[in-house]
């Protein structure tokens, strides 16, 4: 189980991303737009340089949807690889089975 705080804050960036996002990607393509000229650049890239560091979903943190795992996670099922063996032996996933041979 991985600290509360650090559950919460990983939270609290999604919530950063997801409200920047807009911004963020119109300041993007301003950037690498043929049609901006040289001053329109500059201009998105310091508007871009100004947003708040954790408006990048890069900071983002892939963690289990559970327990909070950091590391081993699947991200088709946004489970960690110990949570989802657990879960295919139980059979709780749908269409997933233990192979044996």
């Amino acid at each position: 189980m991985a600290k509360k705080s650090k559950i919460a804050r990983n939270k609290q960036r999604q919530v950063v991303v997801d409200r920047y996002a807009e911004k963020r990607l119109a300041l993007k393509k301003q950037l690498v737009s043929p049609e901006s000229t040289d001053e329109q650049r500059e201009e998105a890239r310091v508007a871009l340089q100004k947003l708040p560091r954790n408006a990048s979903p890069v900071r983002l943190r892939s963690r289990d949807a559970v327990d909070g795992r950091p590391r081993g996670v699947l991200t088709k099922f946004g489970i960690s690889r110990v949570r989802f063996r657990d879960m295919a032996h139980r059979g709780e996933l749908p269409g997933i089975t233990k192979s044996s041979w």
